[in-house]
């Protein structure tokens, strides 16, 4: 089980490194060529809430990026260190990522772009094979995988 792990500070251009970075690293696991754009994608949604969550409440935290390769499946955990109840929603609210409010879509570094809540974890459900949204320690981690393609 090969694992990398990646730490970037909460600023929007580090959204395009973590999907660059994720991409190469699905590829060389073996997940098929015409998934490695719902990877990018779904990372960089991941890692964009993130960013977006601690610019507002932890700017000074990093967000960590796991990308691990078990043998049958290629997964990817964006972790942030947003307290759940940051925004007074109440901890765990799966619409919003644990509190996080809205969304915000990151292009190549450019200004984030508000979308309404909700729409930044139907996208990354739309393009993984599996998602789960758990706490991890003060913050919440989104977990997302893909299966590899058959040798």
């Amino acid at each position: 089980m090969a694992t990398v792990e990646v730490t970037f500070t909460p600023l929007p251009v580090h959204v395009r490194t973590a999907r660059l970075v994720a991409t190469a690293v699905a590829r060389r696991s073996g997940v098929a060529e015409s998934l490695l754009d719902e990877v990018r994608l779904a990372v960089g949604e991941a890692c964009s809430r993130a960013v977006e969550a601690h610019m507002r409440h932890c700017p000074g935290q990093p967000i960590r990026v796991e990308l691990t390769d078990n043998g049958e499946q290629f997964e990817v955990v964006v972790t942030d260190a947003v307290p759940e109840a940051a925004d007074g929603n109440g901890a765990g609210s799966q619409d919003t990522a644990a509190g996080h409010g809205g969304n915000f879509a990151v292009l190549d570094g450019e200004v984030p772009l508000r979308l309404p809540d909700g729409v930044g974890l139907a996208v990354i459900a739309g393009l993984a094979d599996d998602v789960r949204i758990a706490p991890a320690g003060q913050g919440t981690s989104v977990t997302m995988s893909w299966k590899r393609r058959a040798s």
